[in-house]
């Protein structure tokens, strides 16, 4: 092994010494303390090809590369990095030609999304349908030009598909740790939807079936695979900003509660949570997971339902009978490494924006430009403020163009991860730490408060 790790490192090195540009890999994680690197062997050729890197943890970068699969090619090779902390053997995988038979339950409208991109796959043939609503889950099947069973519940489903792979939980937040477990517990793979679910304790009852089950748990946040995205964490990784020691994030719409399919996202006993867990989740994920997800400690929040009373700002004014859940959030949040979080979410406000995202390190400072409806990328160039030679300058960094669409990305991802045994795309250890601060926000509003986040053991 030892033999093997040195020549990972090497290689490493001079691929770093040459700057050499591969069309099938990108490098992420620049600054690391060890990094492990496959030799690349492809057992055949291909006309296109493409990768994603996957997966880093706090003690030491894993690079993951892996080459997808094209319609008309197939997977050529597939390796996974050494691990250095467990005595495996690194293998080359291929496609088996096994489709992955995936249910879905939940069939409201980001049920489709889930839909169509899985339909993209010729290698996963979706094969269930469930929906508490009689008749809704084989309506949505037929409308997207399918066939499958149907069941009105996800235990149903999962009972009764006993070739079952995995699962898209596309069901409204309260639901999302209880169907989670279930299909956990029976060894399916789960893709869930954002917010992983409404509460810590939720949240960690997830984790725990994760671990106990061995199956891959992915949570839905598909702005990850936005190329703009990858850039601000390479940005903050590279060193270039110095010591991160306060972001500002947040967004916002100045109508935005959604409610043009019903009240779902709105009521507290479907939703738990509004604008903070809908989208405020998001903006969270984006600037946690570019410095690398630090434990929160601290977090003083403020959250209501400011607009959701008033009859303009729904689809129908008797909505505004049921809505009980925060259109508006805001906090103050400590980090591990002395790093403060300001942060402010809005589905409606009286303001184009609450602010870009800004984040302040001791060598230079980042300005992302919000979006007019949080979107899952950048609304414009982004800006780093740095000195050189004494002098105060500004470097643009030009948007970047995306290969793709990010929710197909979100799908491929999660089915390869299934297919070829690599880590979760979006892994439950990084976004049990933004459940933490979603749910930390929420009781010190209730509390009107500071108070310690505090995630207990599983």
């Amino acid at each position: 092994m030892l033999q093997l790790y040195e020549q990972f490192v090497n290689d490493f090195k001079v691929y770093s010494q040459k700057r050499i540009k591969n069309p099938s890999f990108v490098y992420i994680k620049q600054q690391m303390t060890t990094i492990f690197v496959h030799n690349l062997k492809f057992a055949k050729n291909t006309k296109n090809h493409s990768s994603d890197l996957l997966k880093d943890t706090q003690e030491y970068a894993n690079l993951y590369l892996y080459i997808i699969r094209k319609a008309d090619t197939e997977v050529i090779f597939m390796s996974n990095i050494l691990d250095a902390f467990k005595e495996k053997q690194v293998e080359s995988k291929e496609y088996t030609g096994k489709k992955i038979k995936v249910g879905i339950i939940g069939c409201g409208w980001i049920a489709e999304a889930h839909l169509q991109s899985y339909l993209k796959c010729d290698d996963v043939e979706v094969v269930a349908f469930a929906d508490i609503i009689p008749g809704k889950a084989e309506a949505f099947a037929k409308a997207n030009g399918v066939e499958g069973r149907y069941y009105l519940s996800d235990k149903e489903l999962i009972d009764n598909e006993k070739d079952l792979d995995a699962v898209s939980i596309c069901t409204y937040n309260r639901q999302h740790a209880p169907c989670a477990i279930y299909a956990l517990e029976h060894g399916v793979h789960v893709l869930l939807e954002k917010p992983m679910c409404v509460t810590i304790e939720e949240a960690v009852e997830i984790c725990k079936a994760e671990k106990k089950s061995g199956k891959i748990l992915s949570i839905g946040f598909q702005p990850r695979f936005d190329e703009n995205m990858k850039m601000v964490k390479k940005i903050c990784e590279s060193g270039v900003l110095g010591k991160i020691y306060y972001i500002q994030t947040g967004g916002g719409r100045r109508m935005g509660i959604p409610t043009p399919f019903g009240t779902s996202f709105i009521q507290e006993d479907t939703a738990g949570l509004g604008a903070l867990g809908d989208i405020g989740c998001y903006s969270l994920d984006m600037v946690l997971n570019a410095i690398g997800y630090p434990k929160p400690l601290t977090v003083t929040g403020f959250k209501a339902g400011l607009f959701g009373k008033k009859p303009e700002y729904l689809q129908k004014p008797e909505y505004t009978e049921v809505f009980g859940v925060d259109d508006f959030a805001a906090a103050y949040v400590r980090l591990e490494g002395g790093i403060t979080l300001d942060f402010r979410i809005a589905w409606a406000m009286h303001c184009d924006t609450p602010g870009d995202t800004i984040i302040m390190g001791t060598e230079g400072g980042l300005r992302i430009p919000s979006t007019e409806c949080w979107n899952g990328s950048i609304g414009g160039p982004m800006t780093i403020y740095h000195n050189i030679a004494g002098e105060c300058v500004e470097t643009v960094i030009p948007e970047c163009e995306n290969n793709g669409d990010n929710f197909d990305k979100k799908i491929r991802s999660f089915i390869d991860a299934i297919e070829f045994g690599l880590p979760s795309p979006v892994p439950s250890s990084q976004i049990i730490y933004n459940q933490a601060i979603i749910d930390g926000i929420s009781r010190s509003s209730d509390l009107g408060r500071e108070i310690e986040i505090e995630i207990p053991e599983f």
